[in-house]
């Protein structure tokens, strides 16, 4: 690729790819029946954030019921949305049981991602299921057979990474070989507080505070750095081979089960590739960091934004100016490195709930499926095994899942 392709692309040329979200309302014909009724199954902080975001699609959503097991959240719940006219469930099963519902979306503790999932495609209904998919690997692979035998259903995972442009572009970069040979993957996503809610009543600490109980979470590895191992596995079409945790509760001694402070290695031997993924809660100065390193240069990422680094060569090569165009050469915007994308991008959130509807409409996989969910929480699953007991894991056939 030349200095003009770059320019031409605004960044980074896609090579023919096709944006999943440009195709979000692709399938809308005259003779729909106006936008998908759907019920969501928990209404913690991310079970209204989702609900926040179908609000501003009244075209591919109706949002006409939503269940929580506590009286609270549902009455948080009505407030937060006066306008909607949705019913409200205690018990997911009665909300199942509305024939009117053709698809939910579940933001539910992790432990109880699978048994209303599984329920509700029983019921025929449609599901998003927010990542990581599910707690451990046999409810993967019984997932991935149910969403088999119910070809007509789409079962959507909650990595919405693999929907926004930007990491959308950065997935086209590593495929064509841009940064040439990568080698190094160093990923992080650090805060600087002890991850706990104020409970009024001690009877309830371990429901609000389920993160922090092995019972109910898969933790920091799950909550946190799934999503840039789920992006890794998608943008190199690969899973790693071999998985070494380590951690501990090293900060906040409050009771938690689940460690405060991990450090996670993956080797990938077939792209002879090594992953980093760490995340503490006792320092906040790096943040969310996901940098790719290859031969030809960097890519890091934010959340919505990314910049590229070219290795010396690669910047000369970028710098000459282009005869036909007459442009000038490549300037660093900030001194952070050259924009991948010029704006920042929306939420994953929006992009993930447009491709969902997609799929329902056009009866086809979404990008973030059964098969890629399953493969992630392997993954987080494993990464958590060797973190609790020491161990190196390595990948088995029986994970292939595809």
């Amino acid at each position: 690729m030349n200095r003009r392709d770059f320019m031409k692309t605004g960044g980074v040329v896609l090579g023919g790819s096709i944006l999943p979200y440009q195709f979000a309302n692709a399938f809308r014909t005259n003779t729909d029946k106006g936008p998908i009724k759907i019920g969501v199954i928990g209404c913690g902080d991310r079970g209204k954030g989702l609900m926040h975001v179908m609000s501003s699609m009244p075209e591919q959503f109706e949002i006409v019921a939503f269940c929580d097991n506590m009286d609270f959240r549902l009455d948080q719940t009505s407030k937060a949305f006066p306008e909607l006219k949705a019913k409200s469930y205690k018990n997911y099963q009665d909300l199942l049981d509305n024939g009117s519902i053709e698809a939910v979306a579940i933001a539910t503790p992790l432990n109880m991602h699978f048994a209303p999932a599984k329920a509700a495609m029983e019921a025929g209904k449609h599901v998003y299921l927010e990542k990581t998919m599910t707690y451990n690997i046999p409810e993967a692979m019984e997932l991935v057979e149910l969403v088999k035998n119910n070809p007509t259903l789409t079962l959507q995972v909650g990595h919405q990474y693999r929907y926004t442009p930007l990491y959308y572009k950065v997935k086209d970069m590593i495929q064509s070989g841009y940064l040439g040979k990568i080698t190094q993957i160093d990923s992080r996503w650090d805060r600087n507080w002890n991850w706990k809610r104020p409970v009024s009543d001690p009877s309830l600490e371990r429901i609000i505070n389920w993160r922090m109980y092995r019972e109910y979470s898969g933790g920091l590895p799950a909550e946190l750095l799934s999503h840039q191992i789920d992006f890794i596995n998608w943008a190199f079409e690969t899973h790693p081979d071999t998985i070494i945790g380590t951690g501990g509760i090293d900060n906040y001694h409050d009771g938690r089960e689940t460690y405060d402070n991990v450090q996670l290695l993956l080797r990938y031997e077939k792209e002879g590739m090594i992953g980093n993924f760490g995340a503490t809660c006792s320092n906040a100065r790096e943040g969310y960091s996901f940098s790719i390193k290859g031969t030809e240069g960097t890519v890091d990422l934010l959340m919505n934004e990314g910049y590229f680094y070219p290795e010396k060569d690669k910047m000369e090569e970028l710098q000459v100016v282009d005869g036909v165009s007459g442009a000038t050469k490549l300037s660093w915007k900030d001194g952070k490195g050259i924009p991948i994308l010029e704006e920042k991008t929306k939420d994953g959130t929006w992009y993930a709930f447009n491709d969902f509807y997609k799929s329902i409409q056009s009866k086809e996989y979404p990008a973030s499926n059964v098969i890629s969910g399953a493969t992630t929480a392997t993954c987080i699953h494993l990464a958590n095994h060797s973190l609790f007991n020491k161990t190196i894991e390595s990948w088995k056939p029986a994970y292939n899942y595809g």
